[in-house]
């Protein structure tokens, strides 16, 4: 019974290779207290982040925005290889007490994953953040800090840092995204 873990792990972690993974559950960390959906809907830029398989490129954006039947349009798009990529996925307040816990999906095929906005301006800068538990035995998070313009004061990035830290949100893998000559790109 003690191998099965070891197996396990061995078996799962070619898929999060490119991933931050941890033992043990999930952090709870608390989300943005009455949190605004339309005045966070718009265009963020990604600042920093920990390493995710799907954004290996640079001039990472995301844009939010309302559509017909209620849920949040989800288009992001990077620049990988010379080339713009784009994905749209959608995403849902999955429990109106709590409106900073979204759900995010890019394909009908797979499940709503978290998507916590820890905190926001709304002007300026978020710090977002995504776990998902594997068997209670390790998890595997995200955390993005982003801004409304392609840069953020460095003692910004720092206190979001701080402040992922003290909930127990390991950023010692976060990197930073690049955002020059983005511009010129698209």
């Amino acid at each position: 019974m003690k191998a099965y873990p070891t197996l396990l792990l061995t078996l799962l972690l070619p898929l999060v290779s490119s991933q931050v993974f941890h033992w043990g559950p999930c952090p709870q960390p608390p989300v943005q207290q009455n949190f605004d959906l339309h005045r966070y809907l718009g265009k963020w830029f990604e600042i920093e982040k920990l390493p995710a398989s799907f954004e290996r490129g640079k001039c990472i954006e995301a844009n939010y925005s309302v559509r017909a039947d209620g849920t949040i349009k989800v288009f992001n798009s990077q620049l990988w290889r010379g080339k713009v990529r784009t994905v749209e996925g959608t995403a849902v307040v999955q429990d109106i007490r709590e409106p900073a816990k979204l759900g995010v999906s890019f394909s009908y095929f797979t499940p709503y994953s978290p998507y916590w906005v820890l905190y926001t301006d709304y002007v300026s800068m978020a710090m977002v953040y995504s776990c998902t538990d594997i068997l209670r035995l390790f998890h595997v998070d995200f955390a993005w800090i982003l801004s409304r313009t392609r840069t953020l004061p460095p003692a910004t990035i720092s206190s979001a840092k701080v402040t992922f830290t003290s909930n127990n949100i390991d950023i010692s893998k976060m990197i930073p995204t690049d955002q020059q000559g983005c511009d010129k790109q698209r």
